[in-house]
Protein backbone atom coordinates (compact mmCIF):
# COMPACT_ATOMS: atom_id res chain seq x y z
CA UNK A 1 0.00 0.00 0.00
CA UNK A 2 1.68 3.49 -1.01
CA UNK A 3 1.26 6.05 2.00
CA UNK A 4 0.18 9.14 0.33
CA UNK A 5 1.28 13.27 1.53
CA UNK A 6 -1.22 14.61 3.56
CA UNK A 7 0.79 17.69 2.89
CA UNK A 8 3.85 18.73 1.18
CA UNK A 9 6.28 20.65 3.87
CA UNK A 10 9.16 20.44 1.86
CA UNK A 11 10.92 19.12 -1.77
CA UNK A 12 14.50 18.58 -2.02
CA UNK A 13 15.69 18.73 -5.27
CA UNK A 14 19.22 17.33 -6.64
CA UNK A 15 20.39 17.20 -10.82
CA UNK A 16 22.75 13.84 -10.74
CA UNK A 17 24.88 13.14 -14.28
CA UNK A 18 27.16 10.32 -14.60
CA UNK A 19 25.35 7.47 -12.29
CA UNK A 20 27.66 6.53 -10.15
CA UNK A 21 30.64 8.08 -11.18
CA UNK A 22 29.38 11.52 -11.50
CA UNK A 23 27.88 14.71 -9.86
CA UNK A 24 24.67 15.77 -7.77
CA UNK A 25 23.80 19.07 -7.43
CA UNK A 26 21.28 20.27 -5.34
CA UNK A 27 18.91 22.87 -6.61
CA UNK A 28 20.13 25.27 -4.03
CA UNK A 29 23.82 24.49 -5.19
CA UNK A 30 24.47 23.42 -0.69
CA UNK A 31 25.08 20.23 -1.85
CA UNK A 32 27.38 19.76 -4.38
CA UNK A 33 29.18 16.30 -4.70
CA UNK A 34 31.67 13.83 -6.82
CA UNK A 35 30.16 10.66 -6.86
CA UNK A 36 32.38 7.23 -7.69
CA UNK A 37 31.96 3.62 -7.42
CA UNK A 38 33.76 2.33 -4.35
CA UNK A 39 36.89 0.20 -5.10
CA UNK A 40 35.59 -2.49 -3.73
CA UNK A 41 32.96 -2.69 -6.18
CA UNK A 42 35.77 -2.15 -8.96
CA UNK A 43 35.66 1.53 -8.89
CA UNK A 44 38.47 4.96 -8.06
CA UNK A 45 36.73 4.95 -4.81
CA UNK A 46 38.04 8.60 -4.93
CA UNK A 47 33.96 10.06 -3.93
CA UNK A 48 31.26 10.16 -2.05
CA UNK A 49 28.76 7.01 -3.12
CA UNK A 50 25.11 6.89 -2.61
CA UNK A 51 25.41 4.56 -0.03
CA UNK A 52 27.51 7.11 2.32
CA UNK A 53 24.46 9.79 1.19
CA UNK A 54 21.81 7.11 2.33
CA UNK A 55 23.78 6.26 5.26
CA UNK A 56 23.98 9.63 6.31
CA UNK A 57 20.44 11.02 5.18
CA UNK A 58 18.99 8.10 7.53
CA UNK A 59 20.94 8.85 10.41
CA UNK A 60 20.74 12.18 10.43
CA UNK A 61 16.41 11.74 9.75
CA UNK A 62 16.38 9.38 12.20
CA UNK A 63 18.07 11.80 14.80
CA UNK A 64 15.71 13.88 14.03
CA UNK A 65 12.83 12.12 15.10
CA UNK A 66 14.26 10.75 18.16
CA UNK A 67 14.52 14.86 19.51
CA UNK A 68 11.17 15.12 18.26
CA UNK A 69 9.76 12.50 20.21
CA UNK A 70 11.93 13.19 22.53
CA UNK A 71 10.30 16.44 23.18
CA UNK A 72 6.62 14.89 22.98
CA UNK A 73 7.34 12.93 25.90
CA UNK A 74 9.24 15.54 27.63
CA UNK A 75 12.39 13.63 27.31
CA UNK A 76 16.32 15.64 26.78
CA UNK A 77 18.22 14.01 24.11
CA UNK A 78 21.78 14.11 25.23
CA UNK A 79 24.13 16.45 23.64
CA UNK A 80 26.60 14.21 22.95
CA UNK A 81 23.59 11.67 21.06
CA UNK A 82 24.94 10.03 17.95
CA UNK A 83 24.05 7.57 15.18
CA UNK A 84 26.51 5.58 13.17
CA UNK A 85 24.99 4.11 10.47
CA UNK A 86 25.94 1.55 7.63
CA UNK A 87 24.26 0.77 4.99
CA UNK A 88 25.08 -2.82 3.05
CA UNK A 89 24.46 -3.11 -1.05
CA UNK A 90 24.51 -6.65 -2.19
CA UNK A 91 23.14 -8.89 -4.72
CA UNK A 92 18.80 -9.94 -4.42
CA UNK A 93 17.15 -12.04 -7.24
CA UNK A 94 15.84 -9.25 -9.33
CA UNK A 95 19.04 -6.92 -9.06
CA UNK A 96 20.57 -5.16 -6.32
CA UNK A 97 19.08 -3.84 -2.73
CA UNK A 98 20.23 -2.45 0.22
CA UNK A 99 20.36 -3.05 3.89
CA UNK A 100 20.54 -0.48 7.00
CA UNK A 101 21.89 -0.62 10.56
CA UNK A 102 21.72 1.97 12.94
CA UNK A 103 23.77 1.96 16.16
CA UNK A 104 22.33 4.92 18.66
CA UNK A 105 24.12 6.22 21.06
CA UNK A 106 21.91 8.04 23.68
CA UNK A 107 24.28 8.34 26.68
CA UNK A 108 23.06 9.04 30.36
CA UNK A 109 19.70 8.24 29.34
CA UNK A 110 17.74 5.28 31.08
CA UNK A 111 17.91 2.52 28.78
CA UNK A 112 14.11 1.53 28.75
CA UNK A 113 13.73 5.57 28.25
CA UNK A 114 15.88 5.65 25.35
CA UNK A 115 14.54 2.21 23.48
CA UNK A 116 11.04 3.63 24.16
CA UNK A 117 13.02 7.09 22.07
CA UNK A 118 13.98 4.66 19.64
CA UNK A 119 11.03 2.72 18.76
CA UNK A 120 8.78 5.59 18.64
CA UNK A 121 11.02 7.52 16.34
CA UNK A 122 11.20 4.57 13.75
CA UNK A 123 7.49 5.09 14.09
CA UNK A 124 7.60 8.84 12.66
CA UNK A 125 10.68 8.86 10.93
CA UNK A 126 10.17 9.13 7.00
CA UNK A 127 13.23 7.18 6.03
CA UNK A 128 11.76 4.10 8.36
CA UNK A 129 8.38 4.80 7.09
CA UNK A 130 10.04 5.06 3.36
CA UNK A 131 11.92 1.77 4.13
CA UNK A 132 9.74 0.20 6.15
CA UNK A 133 8.78 -3.71 4.42
CA UNK A 134 10.90 -3.23 1.93
CA UNK A 135 14.57 -3.37 3.26
CA UNK A 136 15.91 -4.96 6.10
CA UNK A 137 16.84 -2.22 9.25
CA UNK A 138 18.40 -2.72 12.10
CA UNK A 139 18.20 -0.75 15.24
CA UNK A 140 20.42 -1.14 17.94
CA UNK A 141 20.62 0.64 21.25
CA UNK A 142 24.14 1.25 22.17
Amino acid sequence: MTTKLDKVIYTAKAHTTGGRDGRSVSDDGLLDVKLALPKVMGGAGNATNPEQLFAAGYSACFMGALKHVAGMKKVVVPGDASIDASVDIGPIPAGFGIAVKLAIHLPGLDRSVAQDLVDTAHQVCPYSNATRGNIEVELTLV
